[in-house]
């Protein structure tokens, strides 16, 4: 019975032996196997991360260097705008030094005799220069406008006074009489004696006077008051208003044109 026993014992502890150096045998195999699936889910995000991030590329001396150099040679084309909500913001110009916006600063007035002398005579030049800055269109025009005024002033004397020849003197052989805008009257002296002439003859007193006179060139326009006379010189039965044109050519007027 011992024997048999013993041996039970020998054949037990065999088998829990041989059981003990298989798990021995297989925690080896198993441990790598979990590294490697470590290794492999970090590689995944490694991966996934380096796939989510921008590149980064690291240069070695020479290779930026080189970049460096390449970099220098080229012109930015357009600014580098650091905030985008300004991107399109125009710049502001300094109005300061717009003409008229300086502030004028006053000038010192003379203090000495002297000095007041000298601004004076400075005045002088000054206007004497203004009288040569006209033109001999506008010294022309100037000359016009005396002489076509000295003719329309005697033309109303002579008017006022009914004396038909000198009257008839201010006007050209062919003056043109117009209603405005330009219906023709008549035409030359003839015609012109033949009107005034019986209208002097026939009224006890005539009298025009100027309300108000421009004169441009040889342009005379007079806004004028007339009276009239009809039984008697001291008693002025009509009066009326109107404008008329006087045109002067060569010390005559060769055109008059009436608004009404």
């Amino acid at each position: 019975m011992k024997s048999l026993f013993f041996a039970i014992s020998l054949l037990s502890s065999g088998s829990l032996l041989a059981v003990e150096a298989e798990q021995s045998s297989e925690q080896p195999n198993k441990a790598p196997q979990k590294k490697t699936e470590t290794k492999k889910s970090d590689a995944v995000v490694q991966q996934k991360a380096l796939e989510d991030s921008p590149a980064v590329i690291t240069l070695t001396p020479e290779k930026k260097a080189v970049v460096e150099a390449v970099e220098a040679d080229i012109e930015p084309t357009q600014p580098i705008v650091s905030d985008p909500s300004t991107a399109n913001m125009v710049d502001v110009v300094d109005s300061s030094k717009v003409l008229g916006t300086q502030e004028v600063k006053p000038v010192d007035a003379p203090k000495t005799k002297q000095e007041k002398e000298q601004a004076i005579e400075k005045a002088a030049q000054a206007v004497e220069k203004a009288k040569e800055a006209l033109t001999l269109k506008q010294q022309e025009k100037a000359k016009q406008s005396r002489e076509a005024l000295a003719v329309v002033e005697k033309l109303i004397k002579a008017y006022n006074a009914r004396n038909i020849d000198a009257f008839v003197s201010m006007y050209s052989e062919d003056v043109e009489f117009y209603v405005f805008p330009n219906e023709l009257l008549f035409k030359g002296k003839e015609k012109l004696i033949a009107r005034y002439g019986i209208m002097f003859k026939k009224l006890k007193c005539v009298k025009s006077s100027p309300i108000k006179r421009i004169v441009t060139g040889n342009i005379v326009i007079d806004h004028e008051l007339s009276e009239t006379c009809t039984k008697d010189p001291n008693i002025v039965d009509k009066r009326s208003e109107f404008v008329s044109s006087y045109k002067v050519e060569n010390g005559k007027v060769t055109k008059v044109l009436f608004f009404r």
